[in-house]
């Protein structure tokens, strides 16, 4: 194998090391945080961290479950029994155990002086999971959290020191997931260089520079009306719930699962942006922008006629212009994303490909694995050609 080959699949070996200990990082410090609050007495701000923790973790367990149940049997080699596997997803391991799969595929691999396609194809099939999971961790747990702990720091008057460590892993739990889930979509791309770590770089910074702005408006909005947040994010939540249905999201294995995807899709979206259809989708993206901006701004709007209840200490004057900068920022670096460095795909099937199974031929003549639900994301991510989109549809 070429050195840049073996250079290319140590730095994805050592790139999931890392992303596996940034969410063990990420877990410790909200656990650390809720130990922190209930030594303290602060009962219901440890209560809120574990809730959140617990809901985004049996979220993430469901995914990995039914995704596993649907896979072909003989696609995972050797693993656990069926019982086992369940298991290990009821004691909320199951996400775990995906990334030790993950690495040891992708150490055996990087072992091997020529790894067969079938190999280097289902280490990209454990890898892409990955990434998915990864993302709907991010919005169901690791938002929340980050606006927990600032809408606790904003009602309390002060800052404590583990509260930043929690700040700062959040923000590079979020970075990392970001980062991992656009190459996971490049992977999937049919021309590979069209896209580059630059786009990549790009892409995390406009969704975090647009992120900042909204969880400081949800933030402020909490620390000062904690009774109705739940209420806020409740209406918002369902009718962006709607507006996923109503779009015909077709991702999960089977139709009585998809309602999993929706709820976490709509989380998503009370966030941040996520493209869940096919077609040009520049008139929802507005859409979702004008909904989430018009949103932002009342609570902002609120919280200007009720700052005196928030306790003094806190550099508001400082954080709004700041969350003004980051949000015109990240709007033009969106701009710039979508019209220089997000390309157009000619989407064609690979009759080498399969959604994930070893087909019953020879070992000669295996199918390549590959992993449906990322590539439909990515055809979701990524338009059709305008030569591809012109061609007559065939019977």
């Amino acid at each position: 194998m070429p050195w840049s080959s073996r250079g290319a699949l140590l730095r994805d070996l050592v790139l999931g090391v890392l992303g596996t200990a940034a969410f063990l990082l990420d877990l410790g410090t909200d656990l650390w945080a809720a130990v922190q609050y209930a030594l303290g007495g602060r009962y219901l701000w440890a209560a809120l961290v574990l809730a959140l923790l617990g809901l985004a973790s049996v979220a993430l367990q469901l995914f990995s479950w039914l995704w596993l149940r649907a896979d072909p049997a003989g696609l995972h080699g050797s693993q656990p029994p069926r019982r086992c596997l369940a298991l290990l997803h009821l004691l909320q391991l199951g996400y775990l155990y995906r990334c030790v799969q993950e690495l040891r595929q992708g150490l055996l691999v990087w072992q091997q002086e020529e790894p067969s396609e079938f190999d280097l194809a289902y280490a990209d099939f454990l890898a892409l999971d990955i990434s998915m999971l990864r993302l709907f961790e991010t919005f169901l747990e690791t938002a929340p959290q980050l606006t927990l702990v600032l809408a606790i720091m904003l009602q309390s008057g002060r800052a404590e020191y583990y509260q930043w460590v929690g700040i700062c892993t959040s923000f590079l739990g979020i970075s990392w997931a970001l980062l991992d889930y656009h190459q996971a979509l490049h992977t999937c791309l049919p021309s590979k260089p069209l896209l580059g770590l630059g786009s990549s770089v790009i892409y995390v910074l406009w969704n975090l520079l647009l992120l900042w702005p909204r969880v400081l408006a949800v933030a402020l909005f909490s620390a000062l009306f904690p009774s109705y947040v739940a209420l806020h994010f409740l209406g918002l939540w369902l009718v962006l719930l709607l507006w996923v249905w109503l779009q015909g999201t077709d991702f999960m294995p089977d139709p009585s699962s998809e309602w999993l995807y929706q709820v976490t899709v709509a989380t998503i979206l009370y966030f941040s942006w996520f493209n869940v259809a096919e077609g040009r989708t520049r008139g929802r993206a507005i859409i979702h922008f004008a909904f989430l901006l018009s949103d932002s701004i009342l609570l902002v709007a609120t919280w200007v006629t009720h700052s005196s209840w928030l306790p003094s200490g806190i550099p508001l004057q400082l954080w709004l212009p700041v969350g003004c900068g980051c949000f015109f920022l990240g709007l033009a670096l969106r701009l710039v994303y979508y019209h220089w460095l997000h390309p157009s795909c000619c989407w064609k099937p690979d009759p080498d490909q399969v959604d994930g199974a070893r087909s019953l031929l020879s070992p000669e003549g295996y199918q390549l694995p590959q992993n449906r639900r990322m590539t439909h994301l990515a055809q979701n991510f990524f338009p059709k050609a305008k030569d591809e989109a012109a061609l007559p549809v065939k019977g």
